[in-house]
């Protein structure tokens, strides 16, 4: 059983908290200036690091992991807070000493939260401002999915401490409006409100209108703007004075004055008041020494503990809210650049830092943490054992042999690879022991992405049972929301999708239950999550999805529908495959294979982009009765296979074309039309130019790392007859993602492909329009063949 924090502390354990606090700033600032100043560099080039945003976000850490989270919590910190985050982990026995002084080293402590990379325990990764934020929004939504299915304990929190700056992306507000993000009870943002982002103090107070957003979506909202001492100067007579002074005080003003001196702060609040109110700011003033009042007027409720553990306390009081807490801090807390404008990146002069020594750290060592049996030392133990998962249940993963290789039978009628799509999906939904695992998802586009006959057999997930008025034309479409079903469904944001992929995907790290997640999405979208995407795959998250329908293929849809670069996107992100298939069953065979891949702690994400172009399926049911299906489905998920084989031609006279998805039947056609010219064409069919071009490298000794792909497929895909033959690629795609086939296919090369904007058009008029149809490829073929003479 967890063990909860007590909520009842005397002012004797705040101290306690607040000399932890000191030492996890001076950790924190210390592990930064080593890096920068002391450790030896093998070049000449500026370490870096955020003294001054990690110093605002020590009260809020030191509530938190001293005192409120408990095990299975999970925390994304912002990404210039990750200094205060080793510090605390230093502190609780989760991270070595000597990794304080590896920050933004090879081998050591990432520049930001890493949950692959770095050493200590880590549960969101953070860098690209607005996503680690959001992430634990949808590792929430993921939560509730897992305890309503899985009945597991409905206990774990989620929070995620942000900068006010990061308030500026889009993507957080994509997700706070996502009906899918209502009733987050268990899910806390804690906004570091030191009205300061990267170049500039931010020019007006925002929480106000921030708080109206959050409350709109009803969220509970926390204000913890003042500290005990301001308090206090407000309750004396002509503190409504004070309080109203520095609450109607532009941020620049605000933050220049903190760095002022006792007496001249006195004057700058006085004289830069109305007359009418200067006498009663005097009055109030009066009461304080000089050396007092920056501590006073720099007293916000950001560095109070006692204030941030209540507002967290309160935070758990609506279990069917979720709470927004807006610290205001100082960037820069307790550092003599506290309050610069300049500051995000400024370091600490050595001066500085030796008088930050005396008053922080241990004056016989600098980098130790406390005894066990002093008062700290025992909150560091009690909040470690707190924290500790080692009592929570083993993660229940999915069983990767009871995925089927494949279902049959193999269709015989045109068919697009989407539709296959589709019917995979309709027919591992009757396979229970696999499909109860799997989660699908997608932003609005469902039906017309073939998730229809899963939605109708697995339903529609809702935290609640929802009546829905079903008329006679509603179609065969079935859209019952329950805690049962299986399909979340978001709105119109491709970031809330990948975002929601990918906690979904870490189902077994962060949830204890693994999830087979799948998502689509409108290829050419891909490209509007790609941030979040690649946040994902960061992450080492797994998961599938598809871009479909994709290319010129999709004609009459034009150019703002017609993808080109996803196919680049989908080969160049680490951490995720790219697929993309022709025929039915190699569309079968690539879908079970991705999750059966996604299973294993090794997995990759894996990407399958589609088409709705119907598909003769002749020609692969004709290889199938030549060759050994088994051998057929290896070399399909090796990345490629020879559909068609060259027929005799003249002397010199052979070409081979390489093709993928939707150009397959071009590549066919121009087979027919080149035959007519005594020319030789072999068909090879890439179903994944990744897998082939990581064959390459593994081939050529450039892949050190990463998934290694098998080379010997790329020698299967020629014939000695072939060797120096033109080779035509052909992609629904920027031409240049084949490219590399000339190389691998030691051939001449002719990359055909789509290399501008499209347009409304039959398939006939677009392909001609881009050179790629079976005209084109032919004469593409034929000037291949051409050789001046000698």
């Amino acid at each position: 059983m967890a063990i909860a924090p007590r909520t009842d502390l005397s002012s004797h354990e705040l101290e306690t908290l607040a000399s932890i606090q000191r030492r996890v700033l001076w950790l924190s600032t210390r592990m930064i200036d080593y890096a920068n100043h002391e450790r030896p560099s093998d070049d000449n080039l500026h370490v870096g690091g955020h003294q001054a945003s990690s110093a605002s976000m020590v009260t809020a850490m030191t509530a938190l992991y001293f005192h409120w989270l408990k095990a299975g919590d999970r925390v994304s910190v912002k990404p210039h807070a990750s200094p205060v985050l080793h510090s605390i982990n230093y502190l609780l026995g989760r991270l070595d000493r000597e990794y304080l002084m590896t920050l933004r080293d090879f081998g050591g402590l990432q520049s930001y939260p890493s949950r692959t990379k770095d050493p200590d325990p880590i549960d969101f990764s953070t860098g690209s401002v607005g996503l680690g934020a959001a992430a634990p929004l949808f590792a929430s939504v993921a939560d509730r999915y897992i305890n309503a299915h899985f009945d597991a304990e409905p206990d774990r929190r989620f929070v995620a401490l942000m900068g006010d700056a990061e308030l500026d992306e889009g993507n957080i507000w994509e997700a706070l409006a996502d009906h899918s993000a209502r009733g987050l009870g268990k899910l806390t943002w804690i906004v570091d409100f030191n009205r300061q982002s990267l170049d500039r103090v931010v020019p007006r107070v925002r929480s106000q209108e921030l708080t109206h957003v959050f409350r709109d979506h009803d969220w509970q909202v926390e204000v913890v703007k003042y500290g005990s001492k301001l308090r206090e100067a407000f309750a004396r007579d002509g503190g409504d004075v004070l309080e109203r002074r520095i609450d109607d005080m532009p941020n620049s003003a605000y933050q220049s004055m903190l760095r002022a001196s006792g007496a001249d702060m006195r004057r700058l609040v006085i004289d830069g008041a109305p007359t009418a109110d200067r006498k009663a700011l005097a009055g109030v003033l009066d009461a304080y020494e000089d050396v007092a009042i920056p501590d006073l007027i720099g007293d916000l409720g950001g560095h109070d503990l006692g204030d941030m553990i209540a507002a967290l306390e309160r935070a758990d009081a609506d279990p069917d809210r979720p709470t927004v807490i807006f610290a205001f801090t100082v960037k820069g807390w307790g550092l003599h650049t506290a309050g610069h404008p300049l500051n995000h990146a400024a370091l600490l002069s050595s001066t500085q830092v030796d008088e930050l020594r005396v008053k922080l750290a241990d004056p016989n060592d600098e980098w130790a943490g406390f005894a066990p049996d002093s008062p700290e030392g025992r909150v560091c133990v009690d909040s470690a054992l707190r924290l500790n998962e080692q009592h929570v249940a083993p993660a229940r993963r999915v069983d990767p042999y009871a995925i089927p290789q494949e279902f049959g039978p193999v269709t015989t009628r045109p068919t697009s690879s989407q539709e296959a799509f589709a019917r995979v999906l309709q027919d591992i939904a009757n396979v229970d022991e696999v499909a109860s695992s799997i989660v699908t998802t997608s932003p609005d586009v469902s039906i017309s992405t073939g998730l229809g006959g899963w939605i109708n057999k697995r339903g529609v997930f809702s935290p609640e049972i929802e009546e829905l008025f079903v008329t006679e034309d509603a179609g065969p479409l079935k859209w019952e929301p329950s805690p049962k079903g299986q399909h979340i469904e978001l709105g119109i944001s491709e970031m809330n999708l990948f975002l929601l992929l990918g906690q979904l995907g870490l189902g077994a790290e962060l949830h204890g239950h693994q999830l087979l997640p799948i998502g689509t999405v409108y290829d050419p979208f891909v490209c509007r999550g790609l941030d979040a995407l690649i946040y994902s795959v960061y992450s080492g998250a797994r998961f599938i999805f598809a871009g479909t329908p994709s290319g010129v293929s999709l004609s009459r849809e034009g150019g703002a529908h017609q993808s080109s670069i996803t196919a680049s996107i989908g080969m160049e992100l680490p951490g995720l495959t790219m697929w993309e298939p022709c025929y039915a069953l190699e569309t079968e065979w690539v879908m079970l294979h991705g999750l059966r891949d996604i299973v294993l702690p090794d997995g990759e994400a894996h990407y399958l982009r589609l088409s709705t172009t119907p598909v003769a399926q002749d020609a692969f049911g004709a290889l199938l009765e030549r060759v050994d299906r088994a051998a057929l489905r290896d070399e399909v998920l090796a990345g490629g296979y020879r559909l068609v084989e060259a027929e005799a031609g003249g002397p010199g006279s052979r070409v081979v074309i390489a093709a993928c998805g939707a150009m397959i039947p071009q590549a066919l056609a121009a087979r027919e039309l080149l035959a007519a010219e005594d020319i030789g064409a072999a068909i090879v069919n890439v179903t994944s130019p990744d897998r082939l071009f990581r064959a390459l490298r593994t081939r050529t000794g450039a892949l050190r790392n990463g998934r290694l792909s098998d080379p010997s497929i790329l020698e299967r895909l020629t014939v000695p007859e072939e060797r120096g033959v033109p080779l035509i690629t052909v992609h629904d795609a920027a031409p240049h993602a084949l490219a590399f086939l000339g190389s691998a296919f030691a051939a001449p090369l002719i990359p055909l492909g789509v290399d501008r904007f499209g347009q409304c058009g039959s398939q006939p008029d677009i392909y001609e329009w881009l050179d790629l149809s079976a005209e084109a490829i032919a004469e593409a073929a034929i000037a291949g063949l051409w050789r001046p003479e000698q």
